[in-house]
């Protein structure tokens, strides 16, 4: 007889607890906090993150609102460029994340949202905030601002829900993933089955262009004398491609009001910011017999359009975007390029190169040694020296400007804040090719004098604002959110009193967790957008009062050091180096002048026109 062939027995599947599934998925995708309001029905998450926590893992980082905990989120996955999470508990514990959501979703942030829910069970029988198709169906408010949005009804359907969510805000067109989860579930034991290494390629961004465009626009280069650029807000990984193109190609570039923060505002190069709170230069460069106007990774809406300006909108435009969403506002296009940005403008690079090592260097970089800027044309340069009292937003934005290093974040809130800053706010850091530094002086010609293909991680650069859904308080949580994915470079939040007053809570999160982020508060006893909009459109003039308020006070109750500044000498008593150098917030209360009208022409005109 022969003896019977010895099995080897197969491998115990490995069980782990729902949470603890969720939790080491996180981890291994790098996302190393969780932003939320912890409560009943999403308690064993946080049991999970306490387990997790204590052997160095992810955590939590509990925001005052759930709104917040979303707009921190935001902030995290802008700085990052991971994927930001937030949880809140069921009922309003999750309709409180909506606002905070829908930004994120307008805004194409990847984001994932995990709610919970009561136990499966007692659907149906009035339990408490249940937000099932059975209560306030809060699934059902999701499904209008996610990309992937479902109730895991099943424990064996966790794993799979979670991975999809996962790869959905991951890929383009990005935005914020919801998972709402049963309390039952959340405690149910279930099959672990992807190891790290499977889950992050399955996350992977690809390379995806269409190669016979790009050929096609290289041949449309070849032909064209004048180009100028439109670089957009999502062209943070591909900038350092794109400005050696447009150096290689001797092209002025403009910036969308989003994108301001990805450029180096001092590079000859340079005429503006095109749209909301731009500049008459911008408008100038892209009028200026051009033949052909690249419009880079935008949307091409109201504020990044200049409200559907025809100067962009025509045939010269040549439109170029990974998301079909953002290339259908432009049909009157001459041409569309499908792609990954920088994978775009990595193989325009190349075919250049070649071009150049076998034709005699037809397309040779401009030498920016003796090149002068043409100056980007603010609106009233005169106020941004002015020394009267109480001191001018324009003013403000220079001592901003000179005053923090060029590592710092800038995050502007919906509002004035956000106007006066994409007109007048500057960046420190000038350190790249034919670069001027700010308000005058020689130039820098130091390093990075060309592109050798280096990635870029700043996803988001020095500015970050608001486009499309803008929240008020949006800023106030987003500067948490950045702080505490990049502790070792300082944030700055401009934000206005009416935005602080919704959601200044929030600001005891980074004084809890130790967050160098310094909140500007333009301070003027009003609704100021509101106030000057109504007075440029001779409405009545109504509900735009705020109270007088000392924030500087109101930050000290909470153990933050306050400051009030009425005019630019008060800036001099500030130890900026006491204040940069500390673990936790600071609040600066601004008492800025309340008559300087902020650049929302194109606002105004927007509105004007819908009536």
């Amino acid at each position: 007889m022969k003896s019977a062939a010895v099995v080897p027995l197969a491998t115990p599947p490995v069980m782990v607890g729902a949470a603890t599934l969720i939790v080491s998925y996180l981890e291994a995708i790098g996302v190393d906090v969780v932003f939320g309001v912890p409560g009943g029905a999403i308690e064993p998450l946080y049991n999970a993150m306490a387990v997790s926590m204590r052997q160095g893992g992810l955590r939590p980082v509990v925001a005052r609102h759930e709104a917040g905990a979303a707009f921190m989120a935001d902030g995290y996955a802008r700085e990052t460029g991971k994927i930001g999470v937030c949880v809140a508990t069921s009922g309003p514990g999750a309709t409180n994340l909506i606002t905070g959501v829908a930004c994120a979703y307008d805004n194409k942030v990847p984001m994932l949202v995990i709610t919970g829910q009561p136990s499966l069970p007692v659907f149906g029988k009035g339990a408490l905030q249940e937000s099932a198709c059975t209560g306030i169906n809060t699934v059902g408010m999701f499904g209008h601002c996610t990309r992937y949005n479902t109730l895991v009804s099943h424990v064996d359907q966790l794993e799979t829900k979670l991975v999809q969510a996962l790869m959905r805000a991951s890929q383009p067109p990005h935005g914020p993933v919801h998972l709402s989860i049963p309390l039952d579930l959340l405690r149910s034991p279930v099959e672990q089955r992807l190891s790290p290494q499977a889950l992050q390629a399955l996350l992977r961004k690809p390379s995806l262009v269409d190669e016979d465009m790009v050929h096609s626009l290289f041949t449309s280069l070849q032909a064209t004398r004048k180009v100028a650029l439109i670089i957009g807000g999502d062209c943070g990984e591909a900038i350092d491609a794109i400005t050696h193109f447009a150096e290689m190609t001797n092209s002025s570039f403009v910036t969308t009001p989003d994108a301001k923060g990805l450029i180096n505002p001092h590079h000859v190069l340079y005429r503006g910011v095109f749209g909301f709170a731009g500049h008459s230069s911008a408008q100038d460069a892209l009028n200026d017999n051009v033949d052909l106007i690249l419009a880079i990774g935008t949307s091409l809406g109201e504020w990044t359009s200049g409200a559907w300006s025809q100067s962009v909108l025509n045939g010269k435009l040549i439109h170029i975007d990974a998301m079909d969403e953002h290339l259908r506002h432009s049909p009157m296009a001459r041409q569309h390029v499908r792609g990954r940005i920088r994978t775009v403008f990595e193989r325009l690079l190349d075919m250049m190169h070649i071009e150049q090592e076998s034709l005699g260097m037809p397309w040779s970089p401009t030498d920016f040694k003796h090149a002068k800027q043409n100056a980007v044309t603010l609106r009233e340069p005169e106020k941004i020296h002015s020394d009267a009292t109480p001191i001018k937003p324009q003013r403000l934005m220079v001592e901003l400007s000179k005053r923090l290093p060029p590592t710092t974040r800038f995050l502007a809130d919906a509002g004035n804040a956000t106007a006066w800053a994409i007109h007048y706010l500057e960046s420190r850091n000038n350190r790249r090719l034919g670069l001027v530094p700010p308000y005058g002086g020689s130039q820098d010609l130091a390093a990075n004098r060309a592109w050798h293909g280096e990635r870029r991680h700043d996803h988001a650069g020095w500015l970050r604002v608001l486009m499309d859904f803008a929240p008020m308080g949006w800023a106030i949580g987003a500067a948490v959110g950045v702080a505490r994915g990049k502790p070792d470079c300082p944030v700055v939040c401009l934000t206005g009193d009416g935005s602080y007053l919704m959601n200044g809570q929030e600001i005891t999160v980074a004084a809890q967790e130790g967050l160098t982020v310094i909140f500007v508060i333009l301070n003027d006893s009003a609704l100021g957008m509101v106030k000057h909009g109504q007075r440029l459109a001779g409405a009545e003039r109504i509900a735009f009062e705020l109270p007088t308020v000392n924030y500087a006070l109101m930050a000290e109750a909470m153990g933050v050091p306050g400051h009030v500044i009425e005019s630019p000498e008060d800036f001099n008593k500030l130890d900026m180096a006491q204040i940069l150098n500390r673990n936790g917030p600071t609040l600066l209360d601004i008492r800025i002048d309340g008559e300087e009208v902020p650049p929302m022409s194109l606002r105004m005109q927007t509105l004007e026109g819908a009536v």
